[in-house]
């Protein structure tokens, strides 16, 4: 088992129990900005489950059904964590105005509040671990998970302080209030997502500064090209361009070069995958 995977279930495993300990405190303290956060943490465990199945797929080795591998698996599932967390805030948005008409006041404030900071606590330990395995891997499929826990760690904190601000003051109209402002953070997260999931499934090209790494690695080794192209699938890099070469040189001349450019290349680049055409140079 590699260490996505890992970490993937490790995911599963913590939001699985932080869901089951706010959706109980929630009924019972009545409280609807701890209900939101189980709702969130519940759109996390479902994140975390995408994550797990798609990190497992995506690295499959290429077949004849895929022939460039299956990274774009950890894409879609990106795409559609954003859009269950669009569902989630929306959801928030409803249940939130709702409790504002109502007069049902918020009970075990005490209990609600701890809940909530062992929640941020757990969740600021799994989520350093995915960033850092999602950072090695170059998995966006783990780095949405990340995020999602990133973003409940803050969503969580301010939960736990309004709870402790409405047993201050005894205003309980600041719950509804702050379970809204945690569906505006969580419509962020979820834009910024989508659009990052979403951008390779176009077969966008890779990052600008990423771009200008492969041409200077390719002007330092002298080698003459055009019709540079790249892609992005997953945490797989996909370069092709056109060879300039000599027309006097043999075939297996020009064998051996493409062979020195890829590994030089891929020493630069992880999970790199070239296609070079070679053809007589003007």
């Amino acid at each position: 088992m590699n260490k996505k995977v890992r970490i993937a279930r490790l995911s599963i495993a913590s939001n699985t129990l932080l869901i089951i300990m706010k959706f109980i405190v929630g009924m019972i303290s009545g409280s609807v900005s701890i209900l939101s956060e189980a709702i969130h943490s519940l759109m996390d465990l479902v994140a975390a489950v995408i994550a797990y199945f798609s990190v497992r797929v995506s690295d499959n080795p290429p077949d004849k059904r895929h022939p460039y591998g299956h990274g774009k698996f950890e894409n879609l599932s990106g795409v559609l964590e954003a859009l269950l967390i669009l569902v989630a805030a929306a959801w928030i948005v409803y249940e939130a105005t709702r409790k504002m008409t109502g007069k049902e006041p918020v009970d075990s404030i005490g209990l609600g509040s701890l809940v909530m900071f062992i929640s941020a606590g757990v969740n600021i330990f799994v989520s350093r671990k995915l960033y850092k395995v999602a950072k090695e891997t170059d998995s966006v499929a783990l780095e949405a998970d990340a995020l999602h826990l990133k973003t409940d760690v803050y969503t969580s904190l301010g939960v736990g302080i309004g709870l402790l601000l409405i047993w201050i003051t005894k205003i309980h109209i600041i719950d509804p209030i702050i379970a809204i402002l945690v569906a505006v953070i969580i419509l962020k997260e979820a834009y910024e997502l989508l659009a990052r999931a979403f951008s390779p499934l176009l077969d966008t090209s890779i990052k600008l500064a990423d771009l200008k790494k492969l041409e200077d690695s390719l002007v330092k080794m002298g080698v003459k090209y055009h019709d540079l192209k790249t892609r992005k699938a997953g945490s797989y890099i996909f370069v092709e361009f056109h060879l300039e070469m000599p027309p006097d040189k043999k075939l297996e001349e020009v064998h051996a070069y493409c062979d020195r450019i890829e590994e030089e290349l891929k020493k630069q680049i992880s999970n790199l995958r070239i296609t070079i055409h070679a053809e007589p140079e003007e």
